[in-house]
Parts: structure tokens; C-alpha cells; sequence
């Protein structure tokens, strides 16, 4: 029987982008099963230091593989680094690391929930000790809420026929199972015509899981928290796979390094404005070909990467989706 390995993607280009003092403090956001944290201690010095963040408890327990003393952890989501930190006494880093979505191993586990090719509970949550789970929201959501999630985050065109079909289903049993929700999607609406290989429920079930982890708002936090707490010159790199995650960090990015562009010109500039930008432009890195082809996961892979001005973080550059 073979045996599932996770490769993280851009291994070599993340941690490389990262790490410019070897003995500095940095942080992943995004702990998983380990695979960034790491190679990102590879990268350090015996003085360096890494913190990892996870909320998901079973990330947690599959840190404990990990003994470098440079190493250590905290149960909570990425979103909250700022003020967890602040407890420890630490306010400022030297680099922040996050690799966005759900990771491989909460994929492939049956009783997560996250996946129609397996069957399990209809759970979905990231942190399976609090919130509600993708069963519960599908049984008081009503039929609005549901399409706007499922356009939304999931970009599905057929979002209020789905909404139509999960609100008449629960009339006569809740939706319990990932089979059951996977089921009745595909009994809804035709496959795509353009991938026939794509099941009809992708969309569906990327929309609900993000929905009930609020994966974008979480994300948006991120940035702002780990903007706060870098230190002049410190890195901040975001490695994100949808087009929904991407384009809210690029967005971010492109409008701290360019606050500028966040005036309108119709309008007299504020007394006292400062256009100096809070990072340095922004770069983008993509997976080598010889990567993407031999790393599935890595293909739709994307890196920015942006370093710290100066500047101290007194406002966040806005909204950004």
C-alpha cells in the first residue's frame, strides 16, 4: 500500500525569500505538518528562532515530532500572532510565513470533512474544538445566505440553484454526510463541460469550508498582524493557491507598498497625509516547471513576497477584496 508523503510546495523559493538574518525570529502562521518550518530551521542559525502557528489541534500534535529548541508553537489561528505574541513579550519579527488553504493531511482525512471523495461527517472546521461545523450552517442557513456564499467563494454559477435544492433536501433529513451533499450537487447540476474531470461539487464545497472557518476575513487579519509586528526590513511571504486568496494578498500588498493609490485624486489630500509605503514592492514567484511536474499540488501555487519599510503600522491600507 502506498504511503501518502506531503511535499510542501516551493520549498526551496519560500524559505530563501524568507530568511535574510539567519539569527533572527521568525514565524509561520501556517504550521500544517511541518514541511515550512522545517526547512525554514534549516535555513537558521543556532541563535535563530522560529514560532509556528495552528489551529487545528491535530497540527498541533504532530509539532511535538519536532525537538529543536529554536522551535516552538501556539494553538491559535494566524489572524490572532499579534496579540498572542504581545503575551510572550515579543512585538516584533524578522519574518512571517503563511501558506494559505486547507493542507493535505485535513484533506485526505475522511472524518475532517473537507473532501467529497470521501465519506465522513460534514464537518469542515479547521479547529475542531470550537465553531460550527459545515452541517450546522447547512441546516439554519437560509437559501439567500447560502447562494451568496456559494457565488461568492466558490464562484459557482449555479449557486442559487444548489441553495434551492440543499434548503428543499432539509425539509426531510438535514445533510449529515460529505456523500450526501456531494450527492445532491451532482444530481443538480450538469458537469463541466470545459473539465469533465472536475466534480461537480468543487465549487460547492471550497465555498462551505471557507465560509465556515471564515478563511478570507481570517486571511485579511493575517496581513495586517503580521505587517504590525515585522520590524524594518523583516519579510513577509504568503504562498496562496485560489484566485480568491491571491487576489486579497496581492490587493494588500500592491496598497501598502503604493498608499498613494488609496486617495482618491478627486479629492483635496488630507492635512498631514504621508504616501511613504509600509513595504517595498512586492515580488511574485511561481514553482519551477520541474517542480509543477512533479509536485501536482504546486502547480496553481503562488508567492508573493515584501519587505518591511520603516514605517510604523499606525492604519491598515483599507479594504482589499
Amino acid at each position: 500500500m502506498s504511503v501518502f508523503v506531503h511535499l510542501p510546495v516551493l520549498r526551496q523559493e519560500a524559505p530563501e525569500a524568507l530568511v535574510a538574518r539567519p539569527d533572527g525570529l521568525y514565524v509561520d502562521g501556517t504550521f500544517g505538518r511541518g514541511g515550512h518550518s522545517r526547512l525554514i530551521l534549516g535555513r537558521l542559525s543556532p541563535e535563530g528562532r522560529l514560532i509556528a502557528f495552528d489551529r487545528d489541534p491535530e497540527a498541533i500534535a504532530a509539532s511535538r515530532e519536532i525537538t529543536d529548541p529554536r522551535f516552538s508553537i501556539i494553538h491559535a489561528p494566524f489572524s490572532s500572532m499579534r496579540e498572542k505574541l504581545a503575551e510572550t513579550g515579543i512585538t516584533q519579527v524578522d519574518g512571517v510565513f503563511l501558506d494559505i488553504g486547507v493542507s493535505s493531511p485535513q484533506i485526505d482525512d475522511p472524518q475532517r470533512g473537507f473532501s467529497f471523495r470521501f465519506d465522513g461527517p460534514l464537518d469542515m472546521r479547521m479547529d475542531t474544538t470550537t465553531g460550527e461545523t459545515a452541517a450546522e450552517w447547512l441546516a439554519r442557513a437560509d437559501a439567500g445566505e447560502i447562494t451568496r456564499v456559494l457565488a461568492d467563494y466558490g464562484e459557482e454559477k449555479f449557486a442559487r440553484r444548489i441553495a434551492q435544492a440543499i434548503v428543499e433536501r432539509r425539509k426531510t433529513a438535514p445533510l449529515a454526510t460529505t456523500s450526501e451533499l456531494a450527492k445532491l450537487v451532482e444530481a443538480t447540476v450538469p458537469r463541466n463541460r470545459r473539465d469533465a474531470m472536475q466534480h461537480p461539487a468543487t465549487r460547492t464545497f471550497q465555498a462551505i469550508r471557507i465560509e465556515v472557518n471564515h478563511e478570507l476575513d481570517e486571511l485579511e487579519r493575517a496581513l495586517a498582524a503580521a505587517s504590525a509586528i515585522l520590524a524594518p526590513a523583516g519579510r513577509l511571504a504568503v504562498i496562496s493557491f485560489h484566485s480568491l486568496e491571491d487576489r486579497i494578498v496581492k490587493r494588500f500588498l500592491d496598497r501598502a507598498a503604493h498608499p498613494e493609490r488609496a486617495i482618491d485624486p478627486r479629492l483635496p489630500m488630507p492635512a498631514g497625509f504621508n504616501a511613504e509605503p509600509w513595504f517595498e514592492a512586492p515580488r511574485r514567484i511561481l514553482p519551477s516547471k520541474e517542480e509543477a511536474e512533479t509536485n501536482p499540488r504546486a502547480r496553481s501555487s503562488v508567492l508573493r513576497v515584501a519587505v518591511r519599510t520603516a514605517r510604523p503600522w499606525e492604519d491598515a491600507p483599507g479594504e482589499v477584496r
